[in-house]
């Protein structure tokens, strides 16, 4: 008997991870903006809407904003509601902000930064903050960096899909046309895959009690989780301005050889989901910090050398690397709050965790915006996104060491 409920809980957990894959795949279209993006950049004779690099990069940094902002409360209405409750509000406002942004267009951007900015914003937030801690629950602890990487691949993977998609919706029925299309469609997959992430019997469902609060003031005050704050915090500052701008430094760099930017898109996305999983099993083996510094490391040098790819082979292989890389990062990061702090308030403690993403988030891509826009060039944002890497991987080597040190007393 123990022997089939055990064959059944795996099944149900791989079933769990599926539906978390999916909704996150669906939720990725935050990382297609770089398509969206371009296009509102156009000049309006062109179809597009006449705005400026940083004007464009807003409703891309609102949403990233509300989307780290969201997944405190959405963490810990998941650990007291259960996370079917927050996914499926999560599909309904990512979907309908879509929607409202169609209504946007070149004399009326607030549609765009309100529908997609902070609508479709908060929806990521709450699918996103559903997700991962249901699939983790339904695995033994020695998993939780593969089933997390498995979980965020979709989000990582999904503009391979999507960046073409919505290239060609823009094309065939202009910007406006694209969001409504793309609203419908997150509307019917995102609701679906949502109806079927459940924690396992007996997890979830507790009362939110002042001890949670206390025990996130208690996390605030810990030097390790102040650490791990700001890695989080310097990996996606640097790994974020890439993805909200990747066209349009492909464009500057290749001075205008790279037909096709959602081949960009694409391929940093294939390898974005590729990084999540890859590092999260890896981390799994060789423990969370060591992959850590490594792909910090090895993100410093792919920025300091970004700016230094000028033909259509070079940028690919540039954007494959930083995808990469920054993918890794966001499997290793819920897994090491995982390890320290528990999975019983994982959607609360990786929740507030999570507002260094969306602070990186928020200032990477505005920041590189009006550099290129006073420039010409994203060089300097290359250099200062290195420094911040190199930042993390001190950090990273700091905490590694603080642990070893408190594992032998």
């Amino acid at each position: 008997m123990q022997v089939k409920d055990a064959s059944l809980s795996r099944r149900r957990g791989a079933a769990v991870t599926l539906a978390g894959f999916t909704l996150n795949a669906a939720m990725g279209v935050l990382f297609a903006w770089s398509v969206l993006g371009r296009a509102i950049s156009e000049p309006v004779a062109s179809g597009g809407f006449g705005r400026t690099l940083a004007e464009a990069a807003l409703p891309y940094s609102l949403a990233i904003a509300m989307f780290a902002l969201v997944m405190i409360p959405a963490g810990r209405l998941q650990d007291r509601f259960g996370p079917r409750a927050v996914a499926l509000a999560g599909a309904a406002l990512c979907g309908c902000g879509l929607l409202v942004a169609g209504r946007g267009g070149p004399d009326a951007y607030g549609p765009v930064v309100l529908g997609f900015g902070l609508l479709s914003g908060t929806g990521i937030g709450f699918g996103y903050a559903a997700a991962t801690p249901a699939a983790i629950k339904w695995f033994p602890p020695e998993k939780k960096g593969l089933v997390t990487g498995l979980v965020i691949s979709g989000f990582g993977l999904a503009p391979v899909a999507i960046a073409p998609l919505a290239q060609t919706l823009i094309e065939a029925r202009g910007i406006a046309g694209a969001f409504d299309f793309l609203g419908f469609l997150f509307l019917a997959v995102a609701g679906v895959s949502a109806a079927f992430i459940v924690n396992p019997p007996g997890a979830g469902g507790r009362r939110i009690s002042p001890s949670i609060v206390r025990g996130l003031k208690a996390l605030i005050r810990n030097p390790g989780y102040r650490s791990l704050y700001v890695q989080m915090f310097c990996a996606a500052a640097a790994g974020l301005m890439i993805i909200g701008h990747i066209v349009r430094i492909a464009e500057i760099q290749s001075g205008g050889a790279v037909g096709s930017g959602f081949i960009l898109v694409s391929v940093l996305a294939a390898f974005n989901a590729a990084g999540r999983i890859g590092a999260g099993g890896l981390s799994d083996l060789l423990g969370r910090s060591r992959v850590m510094i490594a792909v910090f490391l090895a993100q410093a040098v792919v920025m300091s050398v970004f700016g230094r790819f000028h033909s259509p082979a070079g940028l690919l292989f540039a954007a494959a690397a930083a995808g990469f890389n920054y993918g890794s990062c966001l499997s290793l990061f819920p897994a090491a709050v995982a390890d320290r702090w528990g999975t019983d308030n994982l959607g609360t403690n990786y929740g507030l965790m999570f507002t260094a993403w969306g602070a990186g988030g928020v200032l990477g891509p505005i920041f590189a915006g009006r550099i290129a826009d006073a420039t010409g060039s994203f060089d300097a944002a290359f250099w200062i996104s290195a420094g911040f890497l190199i930042l993390a991987a001190i950090l990273a080597g700091r905490s590694s060491r603080r642990a070893s040190a408190e594992r032998r007393l």
